[in-house]
């Protein structure tokens, strides 16, 4: 089967690559430049490109029979002068994949969002039928990612262009460089004595699984749909105590509160709004979901943290 992936030498790229290897997919990958190609295994073929502009997508992406959107800037604590940057990745470049794949004949593809783009679900566990109306979203990334299903994917769908939303949870695992990946190397590396957000939850998925479910709804999903694949939900006290209990470093053992963070975030908001979104993002919010759709029509299951951390952290740990 032929495949071409964007965003492919991300945490979740790079194992969504490694997936579709070990189920002999012939994949083209699209990269920004080669050198950062080199990470990728001999196996893929890669492309230079951007995902903004469409003519430097065609060469990866003819011929083939799905397509894994995947690239996205997920930065957390974006500057406003970059907005409209992450505006031209997020939504323009969804809008020029999924336009060039109805061009070429209309291969299935894979989307991916988020839970952020449901927006504080403020303690409430939601599923793939509650989207609010107004979320309360607390970074442009969610923002941006928001605009790209309700202005570009659904209406592509409407068209009758075979393409599918998966929406992971928190992601986790190797090669996570995201604020939460520095926060858990800090960690392991016992650099990591005081936290804040203690109430802050999340559903938490390894890269892997999030991974295995892109090619499960590639492979046995409904074009049209949206499959959330939210792993345990956990609160940030929560999941150090799982990790503390996996691995037996000590969970930071200070927490400062909710609260604080989000007073430092109004605070700072004009001053430093690139640390005041980093903030938001630690001041109680909540980003629970139900997978039992994803479960029951794909056969998707997410593992518990307790042993993707045992993984993400002696990786860590034997790299630092």
């Amino acid at each position: 089967m032929k495949v071409f992936v964007t965003g492919a030498t991300g945490c979740l790229g790079r194992h969504l690559i490694d997936v579709l290897l070990a189920h002999d997919c012939e994949v083209t990958a699209l990269v920004r430049t080669f050198d950062r190609a080199r990470s990728l295994p001999e196996a893929v073929r890669t492309v230079a490109g951007d995902v903004s502009r469409r003519g430097s997508l065609k060469a990866g992406m003819r011929g083939a029979e799905i397509v894994f959107h995947a690239a996205a800037w997920t930065k957390l604590g974006t500057r406003p002068r970059d907005y409209a940057l992450m505006h031209r990745i997020n939504v323009d470049g969804t809008r020029e994949v999924l336009e060039l794949a109805a061009e070429l004949g209309g291969p299935r593809v894979v989307f991916t969002a988020g839970l952020e783009i449901y927006g504080d679900t403020m303690g409430q566990v939601l599923d793939e039928a509650h989207l609010p109306a107004a979320p309360v979203l607390a970074s442009e990334y969610a923002r941006s990612k928001r605009q790209a299903l309700l202005e570009v994917v659904q209406p592509m769908q409407a068209r009758g262009l075979p393409v599918l939303v998966v929406c992971p949870g928190a992601i986790y695992g190797p090669g996570d460089s995201s604020v939460r990946g520095r926060l858990w190397r800090r960690y392991v590396e016992r650099r990591l004595p005081v936290m804040i957000g203690p109430a802050t939850a999340f559903c938490w998925t390894h890269a892997a699984d999030a991974a295995a479910g892109h090619w499960l709804a590639a492979t046995q999903g409904r074009p049209g749909e949206t499959y959330l694949l939210a792993g345990p939900a956990l609160t940030q006290r929560e999941f150090f105590s799982a990790a503390e209990r996996a691995i037996g470093l000590p969970a930071p053992r200070l927490w400062l509160p909710d609260s604080w963070a989000a007073l430092a975030a109004r605070w700072l908001r004009r001053a430093r709004p690139g640390l005041a979104e980093v903030l938001r993002g630690f001041s109680g919010l909540t980003y629970l979901a139900r997978s039992d759709k994803a479960q029951h029509e794909l056969g998707w299951r997410a593992r518990p943290v307790e042993g993707g951390l045992s993984e993400i952290i002696r990786t860590h740990a034997g790299s630092s």
